[in-house]
């Protein structure tokens, strides 16, 4: 493999086996390299085809500006949250995160801090992904010897959702403000507050998080096989749940234009008699 173009010490473009444009990462891959030299595959820790990527261009633009020191931190994050998650994440992430880091540190050299309207959703939902956060802010102390504030490790945390559902940030934004609306409902019906450490929450929260995933491709409930008898003795043994679940139903139709078939209220309700009876 040999470089076609360097984009910056740590980036370069080559070609692989089937002569497809890839953009090869590697701390100091292209240190006193020049166009034609071979790569070093010992020193590859990223590789990104160039005709599977949106914006090409932008992309290659991103990696020229970008200091090396900030693609080796996103580097060490994004390693960080493979162990963590041990999941692997849409390649994407590595663009989004190094652009939101880049830009965060320049809007912090402004004086310019962004607050996070979504932070106590963001540490409760997607916690995993909110310790990765945390996890980049140490990096970038460490490394620019800035302290930044939580709001951006929920930034961060937002774009690890991203890339493991392989959305784009602003359906993670949309699913994070639907999850909080929909609890918000259940908590004011019942007037409680919930135990986030507890099973039933989890729970709850996760099968929001799959619904709304659902919702927002507008991709219909595969639970076909569930009879109404079953959803006639929910309504009858969990009255006050099953109400709740109507009137989220009425929530979701008026505001999203989405019709809750039988089976997705009988599982609401379910969820909700666990939640709110501490199971």
């Amino acid at each position: 493999m040999k470089i076609k173009k360097i984009l910056n010490n740590s980036v370069v473009l080559s070609l692989d086996a089937n002569d497809k444009e890839i953009i090869v990462m590697g701390s100091g891959i292209a240190y006193a390299k020049k166009i034609g030299d071979d790569i070093d595959p010992k020193q590859i820790t990223k590789k990104f085809v160039v005709s599977s990527m949106e914006y090409p261009q932008k992309i290659l633009d991103l990696f020229s500006d970008v200091p090396l020191e900030c693609i080796e931190l996103t580097d060490n994050i994004i390693q960080y949250a493979k162990q963590k998650i041990s999941l692997e994440l849409h390649e994407t992430v590595y663009i989004s995160i190094i652009d939101h880091i880049r830009a965060s540190i320049e809007r912090y050299k402004e004086g310019i801090t962004l607050n996070n309207k979504l932070l106590w959703e963001i540490k409760n939902f997607y916690k995993e992904e909110f310790e990765i956060g945390l996890y980049g802010l140490k990096l970038i102390e460490e490394t620019y010897h800035i302290k930044m504030q939580e709001d951006e490790a929920g930034f961060i945390a937002l774009h690890i959702v991203s890339a493991r559902t392989n959305d784009d940030i602003h359906q993670t934004y949309e699913v994070t403000n639907f999850i909080q609306n929909i609890t918000n409902i259940v908590k004011y019906h019942f007037n409680i507050e919930y135990d986030l450490e507890s099973l039933s929450y989890y729970r709850f929260v996760t099968h929001l998080k799959f619904f709304a995933i659902r919702l927002f491709s507008q991709s219909e409930s595969n639970n076909n096989l569930l009879k109404n008898e079953l959803l006639d003795m929910i309504k009858e043994k969990y009255v006050r749940p099953y109400l709740c679940s109507l009137k989220i139903k009425q929530y979701i139709e008026e505001k999203y234009q989405y019709h809750l078939d039988n089976d997705e209220i009988l599982y609401l309700s379910i969820h909700i008699a666990k939640i709110t009876e501490g199971k």
